[in-house]
């Protein structure tokens, strides 16, 4: 799986997790800081995290949703992950 269908599968998680937020692509770039731009608050990095286990088939279990400041980080461990 590449980055851009990773991407793909994370902003459809993130706009499902967070509904009252107004995401697009262009809010939703590899830049984006998780909790600086995106408003990611504790509720929403649990429903992104369980989202992209459930989706990806992976585990956050190396590391803390906390330990990603921004989408680009979270695309660059799920890639890792799932073409591990």
């Amino acid at each position: 799986m590449n980055r851009q269908e990773i991407k793909i599968k994370l902003c459809e998680i993130m706009k499902l997790a967070m509904p009252s937020l107004e995401l697009n692509d262009d809010t939703l770039n590899e830049n984006a800081g998780l909790a600086t731009d995106l408003g990611l608050s504790s509720v929403g990095v649990l429903y992104v995290v369980i989202g992209i286990e459930e989706m990806f088939g992976i585990r956050f279990d190396d590391v803390g949703f906390s330990d990603f400041e921004t989408l680009g980080d979270v695309i660059t461990y799920i890639e890792k992950k799932v073409n591990a």
